[in-house]
């Protein structure tokens, strides 16, 4: 993750900007003098989005000074303090909801990221994130599930080519579409085909996927069929294609147990971007 980004920079201008606008209409109420808060949850969770919680209050005013007690990826509990910060009363003011709204965000996905990442454990299998996220903040969501215990997926259309249901329809045959990836892309690009059976599975195969996505499709097939990929692809252009990599998709965040298939490399999930709650936090006043 790049904190350094001007991107990243503007991104921040922009949602200070937002709810700032052209000022604070409540200020002239509030005596401008050093005061103290802290951050409390409400709620158990998993903490994320400490660095742009500092950026925020960098540029809204670098007189705020806090002590955070809890680091990224770490959890918490209900009526936890998470910080105290410090600074003059306008400008904690301020900075209250946006560094809040995009903490408890981050912090939701990561927590949701987790639950679903405890149904792995002592197993080979990871999980992934996707594609589905909020336009404009598709790395820092990215960033809450690693902090949850995912791992990435590609981050975009540039980074890994995935042969989907429409490429198909729209190219002249699989192993057509595979053959002009190959030879308009860099040597080491990665081709992902999703298959929605056991047949275009193995069709994925013989037309030289480097790694199957899996979708939708039923645990028991599935455990019937991991081995028999595994060996077809062993068979198939064995000289030019390292180890198959075999991805699921397509579950209920509810039944991911049934999918702990030996075989499996990763269960992708856009469930903790789309399903999960924001983490409910809060700033209150210390006397």
């Amino acid at each position: 993750m790049n904190w350094e980004s001007s991107q990243l920079g503007k991104q921040i201008d922009a949602w200070i900007y937002e709810d700032l606008g052209r000022g604070d209409l409540t200020e002239p109420a509030v005596i401008n003098k050093n005061v103290k808060a802290h951050w409390i949850a409400k709620q158990d969770g998993i903490f994320c989005g400490s660095e742009l919680m500092r950026r925020i209050f960098e540029k809204i005013d670098n007189k705020i000074k806090y002590n955070l007690f809890v680091n990224d990826g770490v959890s918490f509990k209900k009526n936890q303090i998470l910080m105290e910060i410090y600074g003059p009363s306008t400008s904690l003011l301020a900075s209250e909801r946006i560094s809040l709204n995009i903490v408890m965000h981050l912090s939701g996905i990561a927590t949701y990221t987790n639950e679903l990442n405890k149904n792995l454990e002592g197993t080979e299998i990871k999980l992934a994130d996707t594609r589905k996220t909020t336009p404009g903040l598709r790395i820092l969501e990215k960033y809450a599930f690693k902090c949850g215990g995912g791992v990435n997926h590609r981050t975009g259309l540039y980074d890994a080519a995935m042969i989907k249901e429409n490429h198909i329809a729209w190219s002249n045959n699989l192993e057509d579409a595979v053959k002009q990836i190959r030879d308009n892309s860099p040597f080491i690009t990665h081709i992902i085909i999703e298959a929605e059976s056991i047949t275009q599975a193995k069709e994925a195969i013989s037309a030289g996927a480097d790694s199957i996505l899996l979708d939708e499709i039923e645990p028991n097939l599935l455990s019937q069929h991991i081995d028999e990929l595994r060996d077809l692809s062993l068979r198939t252009n064995q000289n030019s294609r390292k180890r198959l990599i075999i991805e699921v998709s397509g579950i209920n965040p509810n039944e991911i147990k049934k999918y702990l298939i030996k075989g499996i490399d990763y269960i992708s999930t856009s469930a903790a971007t789309t399903k999960s709650n924001w983490i409910d936090l809060s700033m209150r006043y210390i006397k």
